[in-house]
C-alpha cells in the first residue's frame, strides 16, 4: 500500500510539473529524515532549478498550485531548500490498509504485465545423494524456499526444482565404499537400517581416506562413474538404490523446515534421455567446443573461453566439457539442463508422482520418470505423465553457493555460444557464502574439547566427516527450545511442549539463515538463534503471541470491540501519535520490501523489516496500553495499529517460513 501511495504522489507531481511548466519530468520520491517533515518528500523543484532558472522554493510553490492531491493524502508543505513533502491522512490510510485482502497487495504483480509474464524457475537444495544433509545445505534450502515464497506471494508463477546429481563422483565413492570396502550386496543396502544417510556419511568419509592411501584405487571410482552414467551394471543399480534412499531422507529433513518442491530432476535422466547428447551436438555445430589432440587436455572436449571478457586473465580459461575417458563434467550436463529449463533444448522428461522408499507417493511432488528394476513396478502402477508443464521458464534462478560462481558463468557462456543471449541474460546465479559453527556451538556439539584452542569459527568438510548433520542440529534446537519452554511455562503438557519446541526451532534456524546478507559467511550459534529477545526468530514469534494474548484478555474482560475499517476511518487524527503511525506505516511497506528482496536476491531485508516491526511494537506495548485504556476510541485506535502490525509481521513470517504458535 505504501508503494501505491508513493506511485500516486509521484504521478500527481509529474502532472503538476507538466501543467505548471509544460515539461516532462520523472519525479524522485524520498522518505523525509524526520516524521514531523511528512511521510514522503519530492526534490523535483531542486532538480528543475537550473533548467527553469528559478529559486527551488518558488518552483515548488508553482508546482503545489497545480497539484491535485491523490486520495489518502491530507496536505503538502514546502520544506528546506524546496522539497515538496506530503502528509498522509492517517485514519483513512489505516482504514484502507485494513481493507486489503493481503498486506502484500501493494507489491503484487498484475497478471499479464511484463514483469509478471512467464514462469520463474528456482532450483535449490541440490544435495549430492551420498550422505545426510548438513548445516550448509540448510542455508541453501532456506534461501531458495524463501525466494520461492516471495515470488508466489507477489503473484508470479513459480516452479521449484531440486536437482539430484545421482551420477556424480560423490555417489560413485559411496558405491565403491559399499561394494569394495564393505562387500555389501544390493540386498544389504536395500535392507540397511535407518538413518541410511548417516550410515553413508561415515562410509563416504572412509572411502575418501581409502583412496588417499592408494591412488591406484581411483580406477575403481572412474569405472564406477562410467557405469553410473551408462545406467548399466551392478554398480549403476547400487547407485540408483543409494540415491533413492538418501533423497527420501533429504526430503524428510527438509519437510521438518517446511521446505518443499514441485519436481525432482535426476541427472541420470538427463543422460538417459540424451539431453546432454543433444546439447553437445549443438555445441559442436557452433564450434563452441573443440577436441584437444595435444597438451594437458589431450583427448578432451573443451569450451575455449580465452576470448571472453568475463574470463579474461585466467591462467587456464578453457573448460573441459567431456573428459578424455568419455565421462561428462558437471558443467556439461548443467548446460543441457539449463537449456531444458528455458525450453530451448527440444526434449522433455516424463514424470511420475514421487515415491519414497516406503512406496508411499505424493501427488504434489513429481520426479523425472525412470525405468529401473527398483522402480519399474511403481512406474507401471502409477503411470507417467509427459504432458506436465515443467520447465520452459522465463527466468531461471539457480541457488548455489558462491564457490560455484565460475561454473555458473560457464553455463551462461554455453547459452551465449549457442545463440541464446536473452536466456543467458535471464540465467541468474543466487550466490551465498558458506556456514561455519561459532566456537561456542562447536564446543557444545562436541567438535571441540573445552580445552581446545580455536579462536575462530569451525569450517565444515563433508569429505573429512566434519559437519553438523541437519537433523542433529534440528534435534539440538528442539531440545534447547523444550528446556526453555519447561522453565518459562512449567504447566505445559508434554505434547504441547513438543509441538511448540518444533515451531520455535524451525523459526530459530530459518531466521538465522535469512538475516545475514548473502555475502557473509555465517557462524551459526545455537544461543543466538534460540534467543527469545532481539534479532531472532523466537523473538518474532513471541511478538505475535503477545498480540494473541492481548486479544484473549480483551475477550475475557469483555473489552473486545469490532475494530473495522469504518471505525478507524472515523477516528480522531490527533489520536494517531507519531509512534503508532510509524508502526503502521512500516508495516504497510512490506509489499515494497518483498518485491525488493525478490528482485535483488537479498532476502535479509525481510528479516530486518520484521525485526524492526517487532521492536517498535514492544516499545509501544507499555507506552500505549490497550487493556487499561478507558477511552474507547483511543483503545480502538491502538487496536487498529496492533491489527495492522499483526497482519504485516505474520505475512513476513509466512514468507520466511516461520511458524506462528498460539502461545509461548
Amino acid at each position: 500500500m505504501f508503494q501505491h501511495h508513493k506511485t500516486q504522489f509521484s504521478e500527481a507531481i509529474r502532472l503538476a510539473i507538466h501543467a505548471a511548466f509544460d515539461l516532462e519530468h520523472d519525479p524522485v520520491i524520498e522518505t523525509p529524515p524526520r516524521r514531523e517533515l511528512g511521510d514522503l518528500a519530492c526534490p523535483s523543484a531542486l532538480h528543475l532549478a537550473k533548467t527553469l532558472r528559478k529559486r527551488p522554493r518558488d518552483i515548488a510553490a508553482e508546482i503545489c498550485e497545480k497539484l491535485e492531491l491523490p486520495i489518502g493524502c491530507l496536505r503538502v508543505s514546502i520544506e528546506g531548500a524546496g522539497y515538496i513533502n506530503v502528509f498522509f491522512d492517517r485514519p483513512a490510510y489505516v482504514a484502507q490498509l485494513m481493507e486489503l485482502p493481503d498486506p502484500l497487495s501493494d507489491g503484487m504483480l498484475a497478471p499479464g504485465t511484463a514483469s509478471a509474464a512467464g514462469k520463474v524457475i528456482i532450483e535449490h537444495t541440490n544435495i549430492n545423494p551420498n550422505k545426510a544433509a548438513h548445516i550448509g545445505h540448510l542455508r541453501n534450502a532456506v534461501l531458495g524456499d524463501t525466494l520461492a515464497r516471495c515470488h508466489r506471494a507477489l503473484g508470479r508463477e513459480t516452479e521449484v526444482q531440486n536437482y539430484i546429481d545421482d551420477t556424480g563422483v560423490q555417489v560413485a565413492d559411496v558405491v565403491v565404499g559399499f561394494i569394495d570396502l564393505n562387500a555389501s550386496s544390493l540386498e544389504d543396502v536395500r535392507t540397511a537400517p535407518e538413518p541410511f544417510d548417516y550410515l553413508c556419511w561415515d562410509l563416504y568419509s572412509r572411502a575418501g581416506r581409502w583412496f588417499e592411501e592408494d591412488k591406484a584405487r581411483l580406477e575403481l571410482r572412474r569405472s564406477t562413474l562410467h557405469e553410473l552414467e551408462s545406467g548399466e551394471g551392478e554398480r549403476a543399480e547400487m547407485g540408483r538404490l543409494v540415491a533413492h534412499r538418501i533423497v527420501t531422507r533429504h526430503l524428510l529433513t527438509m519437510a521438518r523446515l517446511g521446505v518443499d518442491y514441485d519436481v525432482l530432476t535426476r541427472e541420470s535422466e538427463i543422460l538417459r534421455l540424451d539431453f546432454f547428447a543433444r546439447a553437445f551436438d549443438r555445441l559442436k555445430e557452433t564450434s563452441a567446443v573443440r577436441f584437444e589432440d595435444s597438451g594437458k587436455n589431450e583427448g578432451c572436449w573443451v569450451m575455449p573461453l580465452s576470448q571472453s571478457a568475463e574470463f579474461e586473465g585466467l591462467e587456464d580459461p578453457d573448460k573441459v566439457i567431456v573428459r578424455s575417458d568419455g565421462t561428462i563434467t558437471y558443467v556439461g550436463k548443467d548446460i543441457a539442463y539449463q537449456m531444458w529449463k528455458f525450453g530451448v533444448l527440444g526434449l522433455d522428461f516424463e514424470y511420475r508422482p514421487w515415491q519414497g522408499f516406503s512406496q508411499e507417493h505424493s501427488p504434489d511432488l513429481w520426479e523425472t520418470a525412470a525405468s529401473t528394476p527398483l522402480q519399474e513396478a511403481a512406474v507401471s502402477q502409477l503411470g507417467t505423465n509427459s504432458d506436465l508443464d515443467f520447465g520452459a521458464g522465463e527466468l531461471v534462478i539457480n541457488v548455489i553457493d558462491a564457490r560455484q560462481s565460475y561454473l555458473q558463468k560457464i553455463v551462461r557462456a554455453g547459452l551465449e555460444s549457442l545463440g541464446y543471449q536473452s536466456q543467458a541474460d535471464r540465467s541468474v546465479h543466487f550466490a551465498y557464502e558458506m556456514v561455519s559453527l561459532s566456537e561456542n556451538t562447536a564446543r557444545d556439539l562436541g567438535f571441540l574439547g573445552q580445552d581446545d584452542e580455536q579462536g575462530k569459527s569451525l569450517e565444515m568438510s563433508g569429505r573429512k566427516g566434519i559437519g553438523v548433520k541437519a537433523d542433529d542440529l534440528l534435534d539440538q534446537l528442539e531440545a534447547k527450545a523444550s528446556a526453555e519452554i519447561a522453565e518459562r511455562n512449567p504447566g505445559f503438557g508434554d505434547e504441547a511442549r513438543e509441538v511448540l519446541a518444533r515451531d520455535i526451532s524451525v523459526a530459530a534456524l530459518r531466521y538465522f539463515m535469512i538475516k545475514a546478507t548473502t555475502t557473509r559467511v555465517i557462524a551459526f550459534d545455537l544461543d543466538q538463534a534460540m534467543s527469545f529477545e532481539g534479532d531472532s526468530g523466537p523473538y518474532l514469534q513471541y511478538s505475535l503471541v503477545r498480540v494473541k494474548n492481548i486479544r484473549r484478555r480483551l475477550a475475557a474482560e469483555s473489552l473486545e470491540v469490532p475494530v473495522t475499517a469504518d471505525v478507524i476511518a472515523d477516528s480522531d487524527p490527533e489520536l494517531w501519535s507519531d509512534d503508532l503511525w510509524d508502526l503502521v506505516l512500516l508495516g504497510s511497506q512490506i509489499g515494497e520490501v518483498t518485491h525488493r528482496a525478490a528482485h535483488t536476491l537479498e532476502l535479509s531485508g525481510l528479516a530486518r523489516t520484521a525485526a524492526d516491526l517487532a521492536q517498535r511494537f514492544h516499545a509501544l506495548y507499555h507506552r500505549h496500553p490497550i487493556l487499561r485504556e478507558e477511552n474507547a476510541e483511543l483503545r480502538s485506535v491502538r487496536l487498529g495499529a496492533m491489527i495492522c502490525f499483526e497482519r504485516s509481521l505474520s505475512r513476513l513470517c509466512d514468507l520466511m517460513g516461520l511458524p506462528i504458535p498460539e502461545q509461548m
